[in-house]
Formats: structure tokens, C-alpha cells, sequence
């Protein structure tokens, strides 16, 4: 009797690449309801969790603006959940690759967390604890809003290890990428990560119009006229911006300046490019707008997709080339 035996290959399955194309696209419509909910301040449209209101088809939420918001966000949560689970049994069944298999565990593993942070920063608000302050859900809620990141990160190296591109073609490369060039992509990822983490605590202490002005933080100085803790983030999340445009820059043009690299990832050099100058006008519409919601919803997303860019560009470059011997 023959047992049953996954068959697995390390070749290109573009069915699994498939797959990871459509957890993106869901996990996009997530950011953006998460980022849409605390925007609008509906993350407590409903005071129990998991269910909300103790259903799994509330009443009205359709029709009701901050049920609406909430209630999309937790279903988007669930889709991608069982997305992840998918892509679990997939790579179990199919995948060679160990690491690839590893990332896939890792996934679920980040998306359980991300659904009991999210459940937490429910359950632990004032509304619920009656505390005279709200700074234990605030926190589980900038925890999530970074878990997120980390999840769209995770879902970038799957679908860049399932490309045609990563196995087939090497990514593009025909010789190894420098590792100062390496380095410089792991301090831009650093940098964009902890630039969201800022943003985060910026969104959910609703300090997004602390500074009403842009670019000048007063009439005739770039320094505000007075500080406290809002003030303080919402600057901090300036100077932030400031600094990560002067590294992404910097990163950018060594990797144009070196015709390996820019003949490799010239398409991601000029979107990542894209992306900065489209997210600095965002953020400064933010403020013209008197936080718009749905400005300040699209710069929490293309800030993701700017951290997702320089990530996937600094997980290709540390692809290894297998050089062909010369005969």
C-alpha cells in the first residue's frame, strides 16, 4: 500500500505565486480599513470581541459609518487569516524550500498574534476597563498597526521566493549585490519601520493635526510655538520624514550609480522613488486638509507600500547568484 506523499519541488508554481498575489491584494483592502477605522476613530464602534455585538452579522453595520469601518476591518482580518492558512497548507504540500515553508508558519503565526492585539486593544479601552486613562489599548493598538507591517513584509518575501523572477532568473542579478549596497537596504527598512511606528503612536494619541501648519510649524519658524506630548510626536514624525528622504535618496542613487544594480532593479528604484515624493505630498495634503480622511487613510497606505517596496528591493539584493563556470 503506498502512503500518501506531498510532492514537493523548488520549481516556479504559479499557482502558489498566484496565491501570494491574492493575499496581497486582500491584505491592501485591510491596511486600508484598519488605516480608514482609526482615521475616523471607529475602532471602538463596538465594545466586545470577537463578535461584535454579539453577532457575526451585527445589525446596521452596513449602513452605519463607524460599524461600517470596524466590522469590514474584522471580516478583511478573517479573510486574510484563513488566506494565510492556505498559503500554509500550500507550501507544506508543495514547497521545497524549507525557508519558504518557515516563512509560511510564520505568517499564521503573526496573523493569530495580530487578531489577539487587535481584540486586546478592545477589550483593555476605557470604555470597557472604565480606567481614567486609555494608554494600555493605545499601546496593543500601535502594536497592531506595526504587526501589520510585519505581516505585509512576510507576504512580500513569499511572493518574491514563488516569482519566476527569484527562481528562474536569479532576480535579475548576474553578479552578487555589494554588501554595503545590502547594508544600505536594511537601514532604509529599518528606518521607513520605525517611521510607521512613529506615525502609529502619532494616529492613535490623535495628534495628526497637533502642528496645523505644513511645512512651517508656525508662522516664520519650523519649531513649534510650544511643546507637550502631541506636539512633540507629530514633530518627531516630521523630522522623521526628513531624515528617512535624505537616506532613501542616498540609497537610491548608489543603487543607479552601480550598473549592476541599476540594471537589475530599475523598476523598483524609480517606484520606491515614486512613492517617497507621492507620500511627502500626502502628508502635507494631511495637514492642508484638516486630516481628510481619506488623504490621511491613503498616506497610512502608501507608506506600507513604500516599506513593502524598499523591503522586497533589499530582499532581492541578498539573493545569492550562482556564478556559471567559464569553460
Amino acid at each position: 500500500m503506498n502512503s500518501f506523499t506531498p510532492k514537493r519541488t523548488a520549481d516556479y508554481q504559479p499557482w502558489l505565486y498566484a496565491s501570494c498575489i491574492f493575499a496581497l491584494c486582500w491584505i491592501t483592502a485591510l491596511l486600508f480599513a484598519g488605516g480608514f477605522t482609526t482615521t475616523i476613530d471607529a475602532g471602538m464602534a463596538f465594545l466586545d470581541w470577537p463578535l461584535s455585538n454579539g453577532s457575526l452579522n451585527p445589525d446596521d453595520w452596513i449602513v452605519e459609518s463607524d460599524m461600517l469601518a470596524e466590522h469590514s476591518h474584522r471580516l478583511l482580518g478573517m479573510i486574510v487569516g484563513f488566506l494565510s492558512l492556505g498559503l500554509l497548507l500550500f507550501t507544506w504540500l508543495r514547497e521545497e524550500r524549507s525557508w519558504m515553508r518557515t516563512c509560511s508558519r510564520i505568517l499564521v503565526l503573526v496573523v493569530i498574534l495580530q487578531g489577539v492585539l487587535g481584540g486586546a486593544r478592545v477589550r483593555f479601552d476605557a470604555l470597557n476597563t472604565q480606567a481614567d486613562h486609555n494608554l494600555v489599548a493605545q499601546s496593543f493598538a500601535v502594536i497592531h498597526a506595526c504587526g501589520a507591517m510585519i505581516v505585509l513584509g512576510i507576504l512580500v518575501a513569499l511572493t518574491l521566493g514563488s516569482s519566476k523572477l527569484w527562481i528562474q532568473r536569479q532576480a535579475g542579478l548576474t553578479q552578487a549585490v555589494p554588501v554595503s549596497l545590502q547594508r544600505w537596504g536594511i537601514v532604509c527598512t529599518t528606518a521607513i519601520f520605525l517611521q510607521i511606528l512613529v506615525g502609529a503612536i502619532m494616529r492613535h494619541a490623535k495628534a495628526g493635526l497637533a502642528i496645523a501648519q505644513f511645512p512651517m510649524s508656525q508662522p516664520g519658524s519650523l519649531l513649534p510655538a510650544y511643546w507637550n506630548f502631541d506636539v512633540a510626536i507629530h514633530f518627531a514624525h516630521r523630522v522623521g520624514a526628513l531624515i528617512l528622504t535624505v537616506i532613501l535618496l542616498l540609497y537610491l542613487s548608489k543603487l543607479w550609480a552601480n550598473p549592476i544594480t541599476r540594471k537589475a532593479f530599475m523598476f523598483w528604484i524609480l517606484t520606491i522613488l515614486g512613492l517617497l515624493f507621492v507620500q511627502i505630498y500626502l502628508g502635507a495634503l494631511t495637514i492642508w486638509t484638516v486630516r481628510n480622511s481619506y488623504v490621511a487613510t491613503i498616506h497610512h497606505l502608501v507608506g506600507a507600500f513604500l516599506l513593502a517596496s524598499t523591503w522586497g528591493l533589499t530582499f532581492l539584493a541578498h539573493r545569492r547568484v550562482n556564478q556559471k563556470p567559464t569553460a
